[in-house]
């Protein structure tokens, strides 16, 4: 079978370049079963159309004609004639859109959806401090750095973000609490020693009165054992 017989696809769609179109054309005024299969393409990829058009990319036409040149296409069982009744597309309309579907997936994709890469998921501690119920409170340390807490009572989580926030003494480690309206104190986790870190605080948040910092021995305390060195008042804002 002539090489030629691969190209139905391709002019149905308008991929071929004017010499291809020339020497294609000249072999369907000669061949009955190309002019059935264009025929048939063309009808498909008229209704086809009637989505919103998306225009393809410039590598589109390079990769339709690499991926035809893998494909033995086989020999019709039964000539079809041009001209086709009403019923007899009706009946075949189906499968038309299948093969039309299955090439134009095979053939690339990205014509049928967006290319451009998806938007990144928000961590935990960016969608606290974007939500829009988003409370912050930030005390300034003094040389021992700046820290800020936010807090979403929707997402009932806080956020304490630290800026320049002095190392723990040796053996020691800060200690993050969540305190309630009559001053009893939860563990929320504790701080890595990093100067400047965004941290998600542990437990439910959306209740707390304040959050506290406070200086532990090296693998925290149930409660603490020292005064707080920051307290952030979540009631003020």
């Amino acid at each position: 079978m002539s090489d030629l017989h691969k190209l139905t696809g391709a002019y149905a769609v308008d991929a071929l370049d004017e010499l291809e179109r020339t020497r294609f054309e000249r072999h369907l005024a000669e061949c009955e079963d190309c002019r059935a299969e264009v025929a048939e393409l063309q009808e498909t990829a008229a209704l086809l159309a009637e989505s919103t058009a998306v225009a393809p990319p410039a590598s589109l036409r390079t990769s339709v004609l690499a991926g035809i040149s893998q494909v033995r296409p086989l020999p019709p069982v039964v000539p079809v004639p041009v001209t086709t009744s009403p019923a007899a597309v009706r009946h075949r309309f189906p499968l038309l859109v299948a093969a039309a579907l299955v090439l134009i997936a095979g053939f690339g994709a990205v014509v049928w959806q967006p290319w451009s890469d998806p938007a990144p998921q928000l961590t935990a501690a960016e969608q606290v401090l974007r939500a829009s119920d988003a409370q912050n409170v930030s005390l300034d340390l003094g040389d021992s750095g700046k820290a800020t807490v936010t807090r979403s009572k929707e997402q009932d989580k806080a956020v304490i973000v630290t800026d320049g926030m002095a190392l723990a003494p040796s053996d020691k480690v800060y200690e993050l609490w969540l305190m309630d309206a009559e001053g009893n104190f939860t563990s929320a986790g504790l701080m890595p020693d990093a100067a400047d870190q965004t941290l998600v605080l542990d437990g439910p948040a959306g209740d707390a009165a304040a959050v506290g910092i406070t200086v532990e021995p090296d693998g925290g305390s149930e409660q603490p054992t020292t005064q707080p060195i920051a307290l952030f008042d979540l009631e003020s804002t």
